[in-house]
């Protein structure tokens, strides 16, 4: 199939990074994206200040889309005791708080939903992620530990660890699809403008694709496609039609399921609605992905394969650190979107940085209570050097070659190319 129409005539000097993007009526203000990424921060289900911050402090720092991390749309879908959770319309008011400080800082909240299936009910990574017993947790009350039952499509533990879950009847099957249809509901109710559906990494609608975690004779386990295309389809009836859908995948686990498997997954996903693909690799087993050794831009070739072979707009990740590589996978058609992770994590005004380095007048990406601070003393120290110039520069964005290039910000003052946000921010 044809690769994605090309991007509407834009002035040249503006790179793609910091071009606007539409997708569906949603128009995002540059193409870098916060990727989802678990906090472990919730009490029973519902964010804390911890999430508030959090959030917000990248939504201030420029980036186009901010993705809210896994939120559970069923309880005993629960990774860990402090998973966020959307599970009942209770959720939905403090779910506001978070996509409300979004939007207030220039950016456009978006909200993965998920499901941890037989990895659910462990420890918290830092706390060594093993299975929980009941004494692990005494601050979960009864109730709550007994409706976190461990189910999966098949009665198969993840590992010889860990302990068997039960198989899901066909009937629950549909259920827990709804479940997703109600929590895209939910979701809008309280303000984010996309959803992503969590279908990677080893959790429960990777599960269901995977013939080495479904072993089922029903019409799931027959077609494995089958749980994933009605989850999009009960997902894409419940999201307001003008907004977009991402659907996060391991194109790549190593383990039975293959980048031609996404890519036929990926076709028939677009053809009931879903808009982007978000392309990582792995989690089905705990042994790195033979297919996509951990590099610079190691996942890049899964966004670049499911965008050439279906048309479907893509999304890359996976050790995506600086401006010129972001750039380069852009202009190379192999992704229309960047998300960052880690990076985010450690410069959560990335997109800022990334502006300044391009030539752009990168002040202008982020609120002006720090932008306009920021411009003035550019003004008045123009070859001031800041604590991120200098890094290396992969030439290729794929992870191959030299690192290339030092790269300083010099305070230059380039107005050309990227938006204001400060005329959409309240701040």
């Amino acid at each position: 199939m044809p690769s994605p129409a090309p991007s509407p005539s834009r002035d040249r000097a503006t790179p793609l990074l910091f071009t606007p993007l539409r997708i569906r009526d949603l128009t995002l203000e540059n193409r870098v994206v916060v990727a989802p990424m678990h906090q472990y921060a919730a009490v029973d289900g519902f964010p804390t200040d911890w999430h508030i911050q959090n959030y917000g402090r990248y939504a201030a720092g420029g980036f186009g889309l901010v993705i809210v991390e896994s939120t559970k749309v069923d309880p005993r879908g629960c990774g860990t005791v402090g998973d966020l959770g959307i599970w009942d319309d209770a959720f939905v008011p403090a779910l506001k708080r978070i996509a409300d400080v979004i939007t207030l800082a220039g950016s456009v909240p978006a909200i993965q939903l998920g499901h941890s299936g037989r990895k659910a009910r462990t420890a918290r990574p830092w706390e060594g992620g093993r299975p929980l017993k009941r004494s692990d947790v005494p601050q979960v009350s009864d109730a709550w530990w007994d409706r976190w039952e461990l189910v999966a499509p098949s009665a198969i533990p993840a590992d010889p660890a860990s302990p068997t879950p039960r198989a899901l009847t066909t009937q629950e099957m549909y259920d827990l699809a709804d479940m997703w249809g109600h929590a895209a509901r939910r979701a809008a109710q309280a303000g984010f403008k996309c959803v992503e559906i969590h279908g990677a990494h080893g959790f429960f609608i990777h599960e269901t694709l995977s013939p080495l975690a479904n072993h089922r004779t029903d019409e799931f386990g027959r077609d494995r496609h089958h749980f994933t295309r009605l989850v999009a389809t009960r997902v894409r009836q419940n999201f307001p039609s003008h907004l977009p859908v991402f659907c996060r995948l391991s194109v790549d686990d190593d383990a039975g399921w293959s980048p031609d498997d996404s890519s036929r997954l990926a076709s028939e996903l677009k053809h009931l609605g879903v808009d982007v693909i978000d392309c990582s690799g792995g989690g089905m087993t705990s042994r790195p992905v033979s297919s996509a050794p951990v590099g610079y831009g190691y996942q890049v070739p899964y966004a670049e394969k499911l965008r050439r072979e279906t048309g479907i707009m893509t999304m890359a990740v996976g050790v995506i650190v600086e401006c010129q590589q972001a750039e380069r996978i852009l202009q190379e058609g192999k992704a229309d979107l960047i998300a960052l992770a880690r990076e985010a994590l450690y410069n959560p005004t990335w997109p800022m940085d990334a502006a300044r380095k391009m030539g752009l007048n990168g002040f202008s990406t982020v609120p002006p209570a720090y932008g306009w601070w920021l411009s003035k003393r550019a003004q008045v120290l123009p070859s001031l050097v800041t604590s991120t110039a200098g890094t290396g520069v992969p030439p290729s964005g794929g992870g191959k070659g030299e690192v290339e290039g030092k790269v300083a910000e010099s305070g230059r003052s380039g107005q050309s190319g990227v938006s204001d946000r400060s005329r959409n921010t309240k701040l």
